[in-house]
This record gives structure tokens, sequence and C-alpha cells, in this order.
């Protein structure tokens, strides 16, 4: 009798840990090595979005861990609910599918194209114009939806990194390299490329970050109360601060 009761109580728990929403604890906050935003230097991870993110939530009671790992990988962790909050990605109808977003984004990006210096390409916004040419496209980004509608049409070459975009596109393995000036500028100067590489004028698009979660229905009063938290932060001027901190654009 008592074993039976103990099994009934222990799946009771297991049924109730299923339903009930997240309690105040430890969280984990993934992302990819967004310079300004989320990075990490030996042990510790710093940005914009590590700071909105302490200031945000640790009053409610949460602790934040954080975690770098490949974007896609990233991605993968919170869609599954492996990690609790992913740092920094953009919306389309693609991943709403499978994260829910923050109500408010926390940066924008202008997104652009890169090409060798002196080139003789002038892109207007003609997407003509690209027909036969080798554009790099960094692994799972998304660029907007003006770009990402007409990915069928292009000649695109996946490269892992901002990095490896960059060295093949000034030894001509690439005619454009498809990116956003955050992350691409400070590669390019690390690298010593600032002579040989050029942004093109004329933007590809401009894309606001947010924050994400799963969308286990159990996540709701988490993101409702960084959203409130968030909202409040912007409102009192303390994002952009923040963000003036870090030499990020806000929207």
């Amino acid at each position: 009798m008592c074993s039976s009761f103990l099994r009934r109580l222990s799946l009771a728990c297991c049924c109730v840990l299923l339903i009930a929403p997240l309690a105040a604890r430890e969280l984990l906050a993934v992302g990819s090595n967004f310079p300004g935003v989320f990075e990490q230097h030996g042990s510790g991870h710093s940005g914009l979005a590590t700071s909105v993110l302490r200031q945000a939530l640790e009053p409610l009671g949460y602790q934040v861990r954080f975690e770098l790992h490949p974007w896609a990988r990233a991605q993968h962790m919170v869609a599954r609910g492996e990690g609790d909050i992913l740092i920094g990605p953009y919306k389309n109808a693609a991943r709403e599918q499978l994260f829910a977003f923050s109500a408010r984004p926390f940066y924008r990006d202008h997104i652009v194209f890169y090409c060798q210096r002196g080139s003789v390409l002038r892109w207007r916004g003609d997407y003509q114009q690209l027909l036969g040419r080798r554009i790099g496209v960094v692994r799972a980004w998304a660029y907007g939806a003006h770009f990402d509608s007409r990915r069928e049409q292009l000649e695109l070459v996946t490269v892992e990194r901002v990095e490896n975009g960059l060295k093949m596109l000034v030894a001509g393995r690439l005619d454009l390299l498809a990116s956003n000036q955050r992350n691409t500028q400070p590669v390019l100067s690390a690298l010593g490329l600032a002579d040989k590489l050029e942004q093109l004028a004329t933007p590809i698009d401009l894309q606001d970050g947010y924050f994400a979660f799963p969308r286990d229905e159990r996540y709701r009063p988490l993101r409702e109360e960084f959203d409130r938290a968030l909202q409040q932060m912007i409102e009192q001027g303390r994002l952009a601060q923040l963000a003036a901190d870090w030499q990020v654009e806000i929207p």
C-alpha cells in the first residue's frame, strides 16, 4: 500500500513539474559571438545582452548563466528547451514557429554587402545585378525578408563565420559577403583587411535583435516578467545608456 502511494505521489509530482510555470531559478542564456552584444573573454561573458538580462532578471529572483555556442547550435538548444533564452535573434516567420520572442527588440543591425575594394559592382538594391555572383552567407543567419525571399535565385555560398567569409572574399572565392556592420567591422580590423575590402553603400536591410524563449507555455510567465522589466529599462533610459556603453545601436 505504501509502495503504491509513493508511486502515485511520484507520478503526481512529475505531472506538476511538467505543467507548472517556471519558478525563479537559474536560467541558461545562450548565443553566439556577436561583438558588442554577446562576447566571451576567458571564462566570463559580457556585452549589451548580458547587462540587460542581469539588470532585468536578477531583481526578480533569477540568476542567469551564459554559454557561447555556434549560432545554429544555440538556436537548436532553445528550440528544444535545453536553453532558456536565446540571445539576439532577428525575427522572421520561420523563427516565430520555433521561438516566443520578447515584445521589444534591444538592438539594431545594418545588413550590408562587402566586396573587394575597387569592385565595379555598385549595387542599388536591384537583385538582378546579383545573378551569377557568388555571395557568402553565414550559416543560420537571417538577412531580412527581401533577401531571404530571393535565396533560391541567388548563388549562395554558406560560410561558418564572418572571418571565413572575409578571407574567401579577399581570396576571390566570393564576389560578395552578406553580413552586418556590427559583426564585421571588428573582424575586418583584426584581420588587417580594411584596405582590401569595402562595404557597398546601399544596405540590404535593417534588422532588430530580440531575446527569444522556448514556445513551451511554462515560459510565458518568465517572458511576460522579462517584457515588463525591459519596457521599464527602455522608458527609464537605461537601455539607451547600456547601448551607448557597448557602442551598439538600438531601435
